[in-house]
Formats: structure tokens, C-alpha cells, sequence
């Protein structure tokens, strides 16, 4: 696979991880156009660095760390969702007017 194709499939997962991010008002589809989002500038991340060094192993071990951080972070943000649902049984953004208790 060419560099070309690599970055075409990286900026649409970025593309579609946009427009499901903006266009939607559930929480969990929110989180999901983030994490599109993410693993498309992860993926042109990694083919950007495995052609500038010739495949090192050290920018393999970046994109797994990147990808540990990105579960951990996403790992957060549905326990954060899961939290204001039982709170106050709110399942998209518009029934949340104000997030001081």
C-alpha cells in the first residue's frame, strides 16, 4: 500500500469521525466520531513515521502508547456518560442545560 492510500483512508476515518461527532446529539455517538476521529489521525501518524524512518521500531512503540491513552481516555468518557444518565436520565446532549448539580 502507497503512502497516498494510507493518508486517503486516515483523513476519511477523520472525515466520518467529524461529522458523527457534529451532527449528533447521543452521547455515545459523540464518543464513537471521537474515536473515528482519533484513529485516523493515529493511522496517518503511524504511516507518516514508518516511511520517515524506515520502519523503527521506536514510532511502533509511540502509536501503542498513543492507543493505551486513547482506551483510557475513551474508558473515562463512558463512565463519565454512564454517571449523568443515572444522575439525571439524560441520554443526549440537549437534556443537559446545566451541568452544576
Amino acid at each position: 500500500m502507497t503512502l497516498e492510500t494510507v493518508l486517503v483512508v486516515a483523513a476519511a476515518l477523520f472525515a466520518v469521525g467529524l461529522y458523527g461527532a457534529i451532527s449528533q446529539q447521543s452521547f455515545v455517538m459523540l464518543m464513537m466520531g471521537l474515536e473515528l476521529m482519533i484513529n485516523g489521525a493515529l493511522l496517518a501518524l503511524i504511516a507518516l513515521w514508518a516511511l520517515s524512518t524506515g520502519g523503527n521500531p521506536q514510532g511502533q512503540m509511540l502509536a501503542i502508547v498513543f492507543m493505551t491513552v486513547m482506551a483510557i481516555e475513551m474508558a473515562l468518557g463512558f463512565a463519565l456518560i454512564t454517571n449523568v444518565y443515572r444522575v439525571r436520565r439524560a441520554d443526549i446532549t440537549e437534556k443537559l442545560r446545566k451541568l452544576k448539580g
